[in-house]
């Protein structure tokens, strides 16, 4: 099926006289996971992980991606003509590098200019025009290919009222306005889904688990356009456009939109996110400021009403996981269930929560060796049954109007092996480490990242991941700038300054492939701690409250302050879930946050 795929998407090269194809995993806003129109790259090569790029030539067919799924691409790709390329591995090339390396001279590279971003497209340009070559980016060739490919998603999008967000639209464009002028730009296209959603105080649901509204933006210093499907706008949503101020206009009149800007007008862009076509249907003699979007910082820090909301959203989420582990851990060994029906029981508790309304990515239920997949996901083929041993690990979160959550917990189901309890401590102590960080102002995620990884590397251990990301409200469960991470990530833009009011997951984990994977994930609220004659310190608040789980833990592999650290933080999660439990849940959850 794949190779038949293959075949018919180098007849349509050799028809253009194209050498080299490249299809990446994004929508036309570089968005991290995408709606099953976009899924092109997983339609060529079977790969089904939410990240990877294709590179097809009329000989050879490579897919790359980054240590979460080299387990699971390893076997999607198996008795396919597609080769695996580890990226970040020593010898591996970079899909630039084997673009550079493959690419005849004269040759034409081609890709769909909507789906590759201005940045990247220009990369591989220079790449084509240094070997006088040329690009084909007028046309989306597995398209043409795919029958029954599904179409644009148009789901309703709806208003987030401002008792959630914190701050009306008005203010946030004044704001938004402000930094354009900074920056000498008198418009600002904005492509970027998440930011969108953010700055206009609207949600929607084109991407599986992301409530967002594909659409685009422009903002000038007088007026706002939103490029959007008209047939998601209910006439409510018409009324609140009208009275911000935000004209409403074609989905794809972007493009016609920014081919007729004046030219010598300053435009503000984020070159890794507003795709290869809008920026080249900018007029020629306009000046293009290349910048990252200043949205994408304002919305990262989350202002007093949506960190209480967060909170508050956090509770509810804890309350189903904690009834999650309860029925978990009683009912394992006693009647049958497996890791889909473990997710669905969880499911069903977060569903049950006020102001619930949707999860904010597909669960990972693994239990045993399928949770060293870092992404498993369960399907009626995989699905395993949990017997009383061994680990099951469940990362999972909800949105809820109030908030978004992000929790990983690894619970014992019954007897584990000296060697289990002791990578499970470690993990632990990892996760505690980065959480009690007390650091001057300026740091970013990039210094405090050996806090978490230091137990495992001591040990000659590592996880091919970053430890935390930055978290949406009601929005992507991964957002940026903010992240924990040892190495700078050129994709990734996940490592600015750590301010006041940013939210950040920390989640060290182990993959042991054919044994068992170990992940504990809680979320962190940075603060402002004491300031003296040294600076402005700063420091972390978990706000995910659910138990760690015991069962696992060897207390003499622990220091007495990673003792106290624990202590301390299963006294918060007992003072802050137990009033929502029934009188026998309460009982377990004393036994399970008691001090060691």
């Amino acid at each position: 099926m794949i190779a038949g795929r293959i075949d018919a998407l180098r007849a349509e090269m050799r028809k253009r006289k194209i050498d080299m194809y490249i299809v990446p995993t994004s929508d036309f806003h570089e968005s991290e996971y995408v709606g099953e129109h976009f899924k092109a790259r997983k339609f060529i090569t079977g790969f089904t992980g939410s990240a990877g790029t294709a590179v097809i030539t009329l000989e050879e067919a490579g897919l790359w991606t980054d240590g979460r799924y080299f387990i699971q691409a390893e076997k999607e790709l198996a008795g396919t003509p597609v080769t695996l390329y580890r990226m970040g591995e020593e010898g591996v090339p970079t899909v630039r590098e084997y673009v550079e390396k493959n690419l005849g001279p004269a040759g034409c590279l081609g890709f769909d200019g909507r789906v590759v971003n201005a940045k990247d497209g220009a990369g591989y340009e220079k790449t084509a025009l240094d070997r006088q070559g040329s690009v084909y980016v007028e046309e989306d060739l597995v398209g043409l290919v795919w029958e029954g490919r599904p179409g644009l998603p148009k789901h309703p999008a709806y208003i987030l009222a401002e008792k959630y967000a914190g701050e009306g639209v008005q203010s946030k464009l004044g704001r938004l306005r402000g930094k354009m002028k900074e920056k000498g730009a008198g418009i600002h296209i904005l492509t970027s889904l998440y930011d969108i959603a953010w700055l206009f105080n609207i949600r929607g649901g084109d991407i599986p688990h992301v409530p967002v509204a594909l659409s685009f933006a422009a903002i000038t210093m007088k007026e706002s356009f939103w490029f959007v499907h008209e047939e998601v706008l209910s006439q409510a949503l018409k009324d609140y456009c009208r009275e911000n101020k935000i004209t409403i206009c074609p989905y794809e009149g972007i493009y016609s939109y920014a081919s007729q800007i004046p030219a010598g007008e300053s435009v503000l862009l984020d070159p890794k996110i507003v795709n290869y076509r809008i920026f080249h249907s900018l007029p020629e003699g306009g000046k293009a400021i290349q910048a990252d979007n200043p949205t994408e910082w304002m919305k990262a820090v989350k202002n007093e009403t949506e960190i209480s909301n967060i909170r508050n959203a956090h509770v509810k989420d804890g309350v189903a996981f904690t009834k999650f582990m309860y029925w978990l851990k009683t009912h394992v060994g006693k009647m049958e269930i497996t890791e889909i029906s473990a997710s669905d029981y969880l499911e069903s508790l977060r569903r049950a929560q006020d102001l619930f309304v949707d999860l904010s990515f597909d669960t990972i239920s693994a239990y045993g060796p399928n949770a060293a997949m870092m992404h498993y996901t369960a399907t009626p083929d995989s699905d395993t049954r949990l017997e009383p041993h061994g680990f099951l690990l469940v990362d999972s979160g909800g949105h809820y109007l109030d908030g978004s959550t992000d929790i990983t917990r690894t619970m014992a189901l019954g007897e584990l092996s000296w060697e289990e309890k002791f990578h499970f401590t470690t993990v632990c102590r990892s996760n505690l480490n980065l959480a009690a960080a007390k650091f001057l102002y300026g740091c970013c995620g990039l210094n405090l990242d050996i806090l978490s990884r230091g137990p495992l590397w001591e040990l000659g251990l590592d996880y091919k991941c970053g430890t935390g990301h930055g978290i949406g409200y009601l929005l992507n469960v991964h957002e940026g700038p903010n992240g924990f991470r040892w190495k700078l990530v050129p994709e990734r833009n996940d490592s600015c300054v750590l301010e006041e009011g940013m939210v950040t997951t920390d989640e060290p984990g182990l993959y042991l492939e054919g044994k068992y994977g170990i992940r504990t994930e809680n979320e962190l609220l940075c603060k402002k701690a004491g300031k003296n004659e040294y600076g402005q310190f700063m420091e972390f608040e978990a706000i995910t409250y659910a138990p760690i789980d015991l069962d696992a833990i060897l207390p003499e592999e622990m220091t007495a302050r990673e003792r106290k650290l624990l202590n301390d933080y299963h006294k918060m999660v007992y003072r802050e879930i137990s009033p929502f439990l029934t009188e026998e849940e309460q009982k377990w959850l004393a036994g399970y946050t008691r001090e060691i």
